[in-house]
C-alpha cells in the first residue's frame, strides 16, 4: 500500500460551477481516487473553494455585500453541487480559513528567507474611475508576441506566454471598458529565473505525462520572468513581513495563495483527524512520505500554475534552486508526480460562458438528470486529451443506448430472471461450466487488470470503454444462451448456471464501473442481494474553524469501507427481489427543450 495524493483544482467562489468545470477537475479526480482506494492505497483527496482576489472584491461591491459574504454563499453552493456529484473528498475546505493563512504565510517567509522572493518597484494598473487596482486577468488587449487580440494581462491563452498588462497593445478594462492608468507601486516577486534550472531538471524526470502538458511546460521555461506575488488589494492573505503585515492595501496575490491550498488542506485534514503530523505521509520528501506520489487534476488553463509555479514554490521553500537555502519548518516537500490536465469542454459548438449564458450549471443539470448520467458522459466522452463538445443529442444517445440499453438492460434482465425463476442467486449445475461460461468469466476477471491499469495511467476513456466491453460480452452471452427458453424442469440446472454466470459478471462489471458510476454501483450491489456500503459517499459537515475564525461547511467522508478492486464470488442462495430500473431512459424531446433553454 502506498500513500497517494489526489490534489484537485480549487473552484473559484464567485459563482456556481458548470459542467465544463467538473469535467476537468471533478469527475476525473474522483474516478482516480475511488479506484486507488479500491486497489488498497491510502488516498488523500483534497481541495476547496478559492476565495481571494480582486474578482470577488469587484463582484461583492457590485452586489452590495462583503467579499466574505459572497465567498460564503458560493462556497456552500459549490460544496453542495460536488456532494451531489458524489466526489469523494477527504477534505473540501476553503482558502479563508486561518489554517490556510498560516500555511501560506509560512511558505512566503520560507521562500523570502531563501532569497526567492524579492521586492521590486513595478508598474500597476488602476481603474481611473474607482482608483482601485485592476487585476491582470481583468485587462485585455492585443498580445505583443503573437498578435492575439484577446490576450489577458497575466497570460496569452493563444501562445501561452506570461505577460504584464503594460505590455498589451490597446489595453482595456474588462469591468467597464476604460483604459487603465499605470502607476508605480512596490511589490514582491517570485524569482522564477533562479529556479528555472531546478524546474528543468525536475521536468526531465517526468514520465507518462500527457504529451501536451509536458511540451507546454517545457516551453514555458525558455523565457521565465520574475512573477509578482503581491497585489494592491484589500481582500486576501496579509504579507507576513515587518512593515507589510499591517498594511490594509497590500495582499498576497490570489494565484500564490490558491496553489498552496493543496498543502494547507492536507494539514487541516490531519489536524481534524487528531494526528496533526499525518499530512507528512503524503508531503514529506524525507522519511515516510518520500515515495508518496501526488497527482494534480485541472483544466488546461491551469497548467502553468501546477507544472511550473507550484513546483517552483515547493522547490524554493525546500532549498532547491540556484540560491540554495534551507527548508522551512515544514521540511522538504514533495513536488507533483504528474499534472493531469484535461482539455476544454464546449457546449453545442460554443465555448462555455456564464456572461453569454452559454452554460449549464451543475445544480441545474442534476435537478433534471441523474448524477451518474453526467459522470458517464464525462468519463466516456469528456475532454481527456482533446477539446470535446457536449451536445444534448449526444448526451441523450449515450444515456439511452449505452447506460440504459446496455448496462441497465444487462442488470435488469439478469436479476429479473433469477428472481423470477429461483428467488435467489441460483447454484451452478454440478455438471460444471461450459466453454462459453468459462470464457465470459475470464473476460470479466481480466478486466480488473486492464481497467485498473488504464485508470492508474489517467486513460479513463479507454478504461470505461474496456469495462463496457465486459458489459457487451455479457449481453451477447445472454442472448446466445437464451436462458428464457429453458422452461422444462430438466433444463432448470442449466438455466441456473447461465444466470449464475451472468450475475457474477454483473457483479464484476459493477465493480469495474464503481469509480465511474458510484451511485448506481451501490444500487446494483443491493439488487444483487449485497448489504453494507459498496461505494462510499461524501458528507457535508458544518465545522468550526480550528483557529477561532468563522465556521464553514466541508466535504469529507469515511472511505475505508466499500468494495475492493477484485472479483468476489457470489454466494448461491442469496435472496433476490424483482429489480427496479437503475437508469432512466430519457425522452428525445429533452434535446429540443434544452436547446430552447440555451437560446432563451
Amino acid at each position: 500500500m502506498s500513500h497517494v495524493l489526489a490534489a484537485v483544482a480549487w473552484p473559484y467562489a464567485n459563482g456556481p460551477r458548470h459542467i465544463g468545470h467538473v469535467s476537468g477537475f471533478g469527475v476525473p479526480s474522483d474516478v482516480f481516487a475511488r479506484y486507488m482506494r479500491m486497489a488498497g492505497h491510502d488516498v488523500l483527496m483534497v481541495s476547496g473553494t478559492d476565495e481571494h482576489g480582486t474578482p470577488i472584491q469587484v463582484q461583492a461591491d457590485a452586489e452590495g455585500v462583503t467579499p466574505r459574504e459572497l465567498a460564503d454563499r458560493y462556497n456552500r453552493v459549490i460544496a453542495e453541487d460536488l456532494l451531489a456529484l458524489g466526489l469523494s473528498y477527504d477534505l473540501f475546505t476553503r482558502t479563508t480559513t486561518r489554517n490556510h493563512y498560516a500555511v501560506v504565510q509560512e511558505l512566503f517567509t520560507g521562500l523570502h528567507r531563501n532569497g526567492y522572493i524579492v521586492p521590486k518597484v513595478t508598474t500597476g494598473a488602476i481603474s481611473p474611475s474607482t482608483g482601485r487596482t485592476l487585476p491582470d486577468r481583468y485587462i485585455e488587449g492585443t498580445c505583443p508576441i503573437c498578435g492575439y487580440d484577446s490576450a489577458r494581462g497575466d497570460q496569452c491563452d493563444n501562445c501561452g506566454n506570461q505577460l504584464d498588462p503594460i505590455d498589451l497593445i490597446n489595453p482595456k478594462s474588462k469591468i467597464n471598458g476604460e483604459t487603465p492608468e499605470f502607476v508605480e507601486t512596490e511589490h514582491f516577486f517570485l524569482d522564477l529565473p533562479a529556479l528555472a534550472d531546478a524546474l528543468r531538471q525536475w521536468l526531465d524526470t517526468r514520465e507518462g505525462w500527457r504529451p501536451n502538458v509536458l511540451r507546454f511546460s517545457r516551453n514555458l521555461l525558455d523565457d521565465l520572468q520574475p512573477r509578482a506575488i503581491t497585489r494592491d488589494l484589500e481582500w486576501g492573505v496579509p504579507i507576513p513581513l515587518e512593515g507589510w503585515q499591517d498594511r490594509g492595501d497590500k495582499r498576497i496575490y490570489v494565484w500564490f495563495d490558491a496553489v498552496i491550498g493543496y498543502l494547507s488542506a492536507s494539514i487541516e485534514w490531519a489536524r481534524r483527524t487528531g494526528d496533526p503530523d499525518a499530512w507528512r505521509r503524503w508531503w514529506s520528501a524525507d522519511g515516510e512520505g518520500k515515495d508518496s506520489p501526488g497527482y494534480y487534476f485541472m483544466g488546461k488553463d491551469n497548467i502553468v500554475f501546477h507544472s511550473v509555479i507550484w513546483p517552483a514554490l515547493l522547490g524554493g521553500y525546500s532549498g532547491a534552486g540556484s540560491r540554495d537555502g534551507q527548508p522551512g519548518d515544514l521540511g522538504r516537500l514533495n513536488l507533483p508526480t504528474e499534472v493531469v490536465s484535461s482539455e476544454y469542454l464546449t457546449m453545442e459548438g460554443r465555448k462555455f460562458s456564464s456572461s453569454r449564458k452559454v452554460v449549464i450549471y451543475v445544480r441545474d443539470f442534476l435537478e433534471r438528470y441523474d448524477a451518474d448520467a453526467l459522470r458517464y458522459f464525462i468519463a466516456v466522452a469528456g475532454p481527456e486529451s482533446n477539446d470535446t463538445d457536449f451536445t444534448w443529442a449526444e448526451f441523450l444517445r449515450r444515456n439511452n443506448d449505452e447506460l440504459v440499453a446496455g448496462w441497465g438492460n444487462l442488470v435488469n434482465r439478469s436479476v429479473s430472471m433469477a428472481a423470477k425463476n429461483f428467488g435467489a442467486i441460483p447454484p451452478v449445475d454440478p455438471a460444471g461450466l461450459t466453454e462459453a461460461d468459462e470464457a465470459l468469466l475470464a473476460v470479466a476477471r481480466a478486466g480488473f487488470a486492464t481497467v485498473g491499469d488504464l485508470i492508474a495511467r489517467h486513460r479513463q476513456k479507454q478504461a470505461i470503454g474496456e469495462a463496457m466491453k465486459v458489459v457487451a460480452e455479457a449481453n451477447k452471452y445472454l442472448s446466445e444462451q437464451a436462458p428464457w427458453k429453458l422452461k422444462a424442469e430438466a433444463d432448470k440446472p442449466r438455466m441456473g448456471t447461465i444466470l449464475h454466470v451472468a450475475l457474477q459478471v454483473v457483479s464484476d462489471a459493477n465493480t469495474l464501473l464503481t469509480p465511474f458510476l458510484p451511485h448506481s454501483a451501490q444500487q446494483i450491489h443491493e439488487l444483487l442481494g449485497g448489504t453494507g456500503v459498496h461505494a462510499p459517499m461524501p458528507v457535508l459537515q458544518e465545522v468550526d474553524d480550528l483557529d477561532g475564525g468563522p465556521g464553514y461547511p466541508v466535504l469529507t467522508g469515511d472511505y475505508t469501507v466499500g468494495a475492493r478492486w477484485e472479483s468476489v464470488p457470489l454466494p448461491a442462495g442469496r435472496p433476490l427481489a424483482a429489480p427496479k430500473p437503475v437508469f432512466r431512459k430519457l425522452d428525445p424531446s429533452i434535446v429540443d427543450e434544452e436547446l430552447a433553454r440555451l437560446e432563451s
